[in-house]
């Protein structure tokens, strides 16, 4: 596991890491998470009355955030519920701007709230690692960075599949190409490992949301037409198994703020 040197801030509260470590099963069910959360705000929005449906995700959303920001440790399942909450909330909001600013200005200002938030974070805390998460105000920045990450990929995802008439199923398979950039550049010309987690943290997003898409979308809208209820249902199935048989650990502290936290 490679660690990175940070300013440690001994006016700041520490606290245990509360995000998970990052093995392959954290990118799996990352992946699962955001198809989920595409077809599952779909499915709500067409189900209910959209002036029903959002309260009641916006609830769920508020109340697995608050949960997680009490809770003094890494909970694989409370953790993976916010992240799922975070997915359909990010959804819903996307939607809402992109109805008003339309596919590319809303990813572009999409892109320029994520650029603000990294710089924020980064001039604050000196550091986007999420192995120095361990202070009230970087969990803050942590999940801003999130959230806006789902509402990004999906606005892009829905700028390649419609403005740009590539389809869902070839914007998936394109995404996903470009996974394989930042994990290219990390293994032959030494990016950063923060850098080419938070690209790929990025680009997940519209993999997932875009072959969710194509298996929930009508055959004459370029889907596969399964119904939207039982693609969200079986992707949470999925979920929960992952959650179950390989929660993972709590992400490993960065030695310099561990040793802090000890002393």
């Amino acid at each position: 596991m490679y660690t990175y040197k940070t300013e440690f801030n001994p006016k700041a509260t520490t606290m245990l890491a509360k995000v998970p470590e990052i093995t392959v099963y954290f990118w799996i069910t990352k992946l699962i998470t955001t198809g989920l959360g595409e077809v599952a705000s779909d499915f709500l929005f067409e189900k209910l009355n959209p002036f029903l449906s959002v309260p009641i995700s916006v609830a769920i959303f508020v109340a697995a955030m608050v949960l997680q920001f009490k809770s003094k440790k890494y909970i694989a399942s409370l953790y993976w519920l916010v992240v799922i909450m975070v997915s359909i909330f990010g959804t819903t909001a996307a939607d809402v701007i992109r109805a008003g600013l339309g596919n590319t200005a809303s990813t572009l200002f999409f892109i320029a709230s994520l650029a603000v938030i990294f710089r924020t974070w980064y001039v604050k805390e000196k550091s986007l690692s999420i192995h120095s998460i361990n202070t009230r105000r970087r969990e803050v920045f942590y999940w801003m960075t999130v959230l806006t990450t789902f509402a990004l990929g999906t606005s892009a995802g829905d700028l390649t599949a419609s403005s740009m008439h590539l389809g869902y199923l070839a914007s998936g398979i394109m995404f996903f190409a470009l996974l394989f950039i930042p994990a290219l550049c990390y293994r032959l010309f030494h990016l950063k490992e923060i850098t080419a987690f938070w690209i790929a943290y990025v680009l997940t997003r519209p993999v997932g949301a875009s072959f969710a898409d194509w298996l929930s979308a009508a055959p004459g809208h370029g889907g596969v037409g399964y119904s939207k209820g039982l693609v969200s249902l079986v992707l949470l199935i999925v979920i929960v198994l992952l959650v179950v048989f390989r929660g993972g650990t709590p992400a490993k502290m960065e030695e310099s703020q561990q040793v802090a936290v000890n002393q």
